[in-house]
């Protein structure tokens, strides 16, 4: 941890919506918020890793009731600044194990959210962390990358996401451990800035057995938002778990 706020502190915080904005992309966000507005009907949402409120305040403003659970509160801050953000309460915390009042429809993390739980036993926690503020049939969504090691030859073990003039990105695995770190470089201005971050990959069919821990079972799995099918070839996927009305 860098500090308090994680590894999304202040100088992370100050430029994540800029560092991430194609996906603050209308055709990114809508079709989430859509499929999570189905979700959550007539009742509230709850989103672990709430960060700077990127699908929580279009998800508020379709009229969702929607807490969040953050650890950094300086993403929470820049949730605070942005019109709506007064709507969402957030409560700080690990989203893994912080539990806050009340019951779900829906429970949702995103965008690779759940990689940021280093170890496969806080991701157990997770699961059931979610099923725990769930009521009765209520989705556990999550959205997440299928791991990308077919991309990996035999002796490598970095893959570049992003090379470009003043930005490089590229990911470290540790196929023994599923452990891996995403590596940021930028310059500008002549000045260089660097940044590593620590994951733990997660396969499809593990997430499943995390869900079945906590008490649920696999409802849907899509490639994407907008619900294509999920094949051999997709490289995220958007999974669906419910929690047994009886």
């Amino acid at each position: 941890m860098l500090d308090e706020d994680g590894y999304f502190g202040e100088s992370v915080a100050a430029g994540y919506d800029e560092s991430s904005a194609d996906m603050f992309a209308s055709d990114v966000v809508e079709p989430a918020v859509d499929l999570l507005t189905e979700l959550a009907g007539s009742g509230r949402a709850l989103e672990l890793g709430v960060g700077t409120g990127r699908i929580a305040l279009p998800l508020s403003q379709r009229g969702v009731e929607v807490h969040g659970i953050d650890l950094s509160r300086a993403m929470v801050q820049r949730l605070r600044a942005k019109p709506g953000g007064e709507a969402i309460g957030v409560t700080i915390g690990d989203f893994a194990t912080t539990e806050v009042d009340g019951t779900f429809s829906v429970a949702y993390l995103v965008f690779n959210t759940v990689m940021n739980l280093t170890t496969q036993d806080a991701q157990v926690d997770c699961f059931r962390n979610a099923a725990g503020h769930l009521e009765p049939g209520g989705r556990f969504v999550v959205e997440v990358g299928v791991p990308d090691l077919r991309r990996l030859p035999p002796g490598q073990n970095a893959v570049p996401f992003h090379v470009g003039e003043g930005r490089l990105g590229f990911d470290l695995y540790d196929v023994a451990t599923q452990s891996m770190s995403s590596h940021h470089v930028r310059v500008a201005d002549g000045r260089g800035s660097y940044l590593a971050v620590p994951f733990r990959y997660v396969w499809p069919a593990e997430l499943d057995l995390m869900a079945r821990l906590a008490g649920m079972r696999l409802r849907d799995r899509w490639d994407g938002w907008s619900r294509e099918p999920f094949t051999s070839e997709s490289r995220r996927h958007v999974s669906v778990w419910e929690k047994p009305s009886d």
